[in-house]
């Protein structure tokens, strides 16, 4: 795969090239790795009307992973204890028990450096900006962090529908900066 496009966000590039060069190179070396055309499917044509191959997000998210763990980045879970004091007096939850513990996880983390590849749905893009590596960074796991994308000609390919570079990059070019916001760098990704 290559890098299509490259967006910094609240001085994202220029933090990551000066204090996470290493990082940023292995993050290269990953992208370049991943061999796109191992993760095509075929679908039914039912599904897209021309019985097309597609790519299979959850086949890159799988290759992704195995790359980066390679290398040794590794998710970071927290988990979520959340609060109840803000329930009306008209709610009482229930005593069930839940299955599992609600977390947060943030997808790769090496040497405080943070990394989401999004192959999803738009709102966890920006989610992952905006919420996701503020919160990691307030939990003193992160510094700065990049998020690979699909640029839009490689969304279009896709066996499910994403969301892609140029309409994140249009988001955070209109929302702007806070003084929350940690340096992020936003790469758009194509096969080759």
């Amino acid at each position: 795969m290559i890098i299509a496009g490259i967006y910094s966000f609240n001085n994202g590039r220029e933090v990551i090239e000066a204090q996470y060069s290493a990082e940023l190179e292995e993050v290269k070396q990953v992208i370049q790795a991943i061999n796109s055309t191992e993760h095509k499917t075929k679908v039914s044509e039912e599904m897209t009307m021309s019985g097309r191959t597609l790519y299979s997000p959850s086949s890159l998210n799988k290759a992704f992973k195995a790359a980066f763990t390679n290398r040794q980045w590794y998710a970071h879970k927290i988990n979520c204890d959340y609060p109840t004091e803000f329930y009306t007096e008209a709610y009482t939850p229930s005593e069930r028990k839940s299955v599992s513990r609600p977390y947060r996880e943030i997808d790769f983390v090496k040497h405080r450096l943070g990394i989401e590849v999004q192959f999803g749905k738009y709102a966890f893009m920006v989610y992952n900006v905006a919420a996701k590596m503020t919160i990691f960074h307030n939990m003193d796991v992160i510094d700065a962090g990049i998020e690979i994308v699909p640029v839009r000609e490689f969304a279009a390919e896709m066996s499910t529908g994403v969301s892609y570079f140029e309409q994140f990059v249009w988001e955070l070019d209109h929302r702007g900066t806070s003084n929350i916001d940690i340096p992020v760098l936003v790469l758009g990704i194509m096969s080759e």
